[in-house]
């Protein structure tokens, strides 16, 4: 196992994700890496591709789009205020992620929402619409 404080080893992307709690599994992080959701500068990677410090991840988990930029390697995980020190959030990442949950939470507003569950007729309207073939 590699210190935490180790800068000149080198550590799996997977790995690293999963220690830093970006996801709560290495098999939830591999999955993400091989979807496409995890850049590292730049470029889509492997998940057994091996980071170093000083790289940069853009990671996309749900609605959000986090870049960051590898300050400590580790493969243990840790608790959440020591994964804090493994990784710093650009700036603009951390205003971008703010100002797009806020537009979101503005535009939830005019969402019309139904009351009840459609019925059986509308059901088949929906998936008709959709192209689901049943």
């Amino acid at each position: 196992m590699k210190a935490p404080n180790d800068q000149n080893s080198r550590v799996r992307l997977d790995k690293w994700l999963w220690a830093a709690r970006f996801f709560k599994t290495r098999s939830l992080a591999k999955a993400a890496i091989d979807g496409g959701k995890v850049h590292l500068n730049g470029q889509r990677v492997k998940v057994s591709k091996e980071i170093s410090a000083g790289d940069t991840l853009q990671i996309r988990q749900g609605w959000d789009e986090k870049v960051v930029r590898i300050k400590q390697l580790s493969d243990q995980r840790r608790g959440a205020s020591e994964a804090q020190l493994l990784y710093d959030e650009t700036p603009e990442s951390v205003a971008r992620r703010e100002k797009e949950a806020l537009d979101r939470k503005s535009a939830a507003g005019m969402i019309e929402r139904s009351v009840h569950r459609p019925t059986k007729k509308q059901r088949r309207q929906i998936h008709n619409f959709k192209g689901y073939s049943s």
